[in-house]
């Protein structure tokens, strides 16, 4: 006979979709404003500056759909990887961004609450996005490795060079944070090529009670 069986919320795929998305889009808004917005020099100014103003709002919605999409696609990626650990820090990165968007820099205030709050959020962002490019370092070989090593490294050099300090250093933050998002977008896109349609119903012996469904579960990608 042909049982039927409830559909999950979310497919793996739709989830993946959202990491896939998540860096292109909230790289792309960021970019556009920093170029267009009159003013702003992303050589002295980090792009969270850009919540700032009468159109800060556009950089706080980026930060809030940037982060939920991650949070999101880091669901997904927890569903194909073969370890937890690269999916949670995904995860937490995408909070640090939502984060970043309840809480904007305030110039007049750059240590009040709000700014402290912010520089908490990117803080955590940060450290967990250059933690999970690592951990998929660990998982991928060859050049997937190295790429992963990479795009975390460019992330922890950008934020500690602009840290210290550095010149330009807002604009080496700004590249390795986009790098490493990039990264993660492009592992979950690769995923999402290889991973099965979930959720077919089949025909099973009427003695059984349950629908039987494809694992979601794709190729190895290494």
């Amino acid at each position: 006979m042909t049982t039927t069986a409830s559909r999950p919320a979310f497919s793996t795929r739709s989830l993946l979709t959202c990491a896939v998305v998540a860096a292109p889009l909230w790289a792309s808004v960021s970019l556009v404003q920093a170029a267009t917005r009159e003013g702003f020099d992303l050589t002295r100014l980090p792009l969270s500056m850009l919540s700032v103003g009468s159109l800060g709002w556009v950089q706080v919605l980026n930060f809030l759909v940037g982060g939920l999409l991650t949070v999101l696609g880091a669901i997904g990626l927890g569903r194909v990887l073969p370890g937890r650990w690269a999916a949670r820090l995904v995860a937490v990165s995408g909070v640090g961004m939502i984060g970043a968007g309840v809480f904007t820099m305030d110039p007049a205030d750059p240590f009040g609450g709000a700014s402290l709050g912010h520089m908490a959020a990117g803080t955590l962002g940060f450290a967990t996005l250059v933690a999970a490019c690592y951990v998929l370092g660990r998982h991928f070989t060859g050049r997937k490795a190295v790429a992963s090593y990479v795009a975390g490294t460019a992330l922890l050099l950008g934020d500690l060079w602009a840290m210290s300090g550095g010149a330009a250093g807002s604009l080496t933050l700004a590249i390795g944070w986009i790098t490493a998002l990039l990264w993660i977008s492009f592992v979950a896109a690769r995923y999402r090529c290889l991973t099965l349609t979930p959720c077919q119903v089949v025909d099973r012996p009427a003695w059984t009670t349950t629908a039987t469904f494809p694992t979601a579960t794709p190729t190895p990608w290494r």
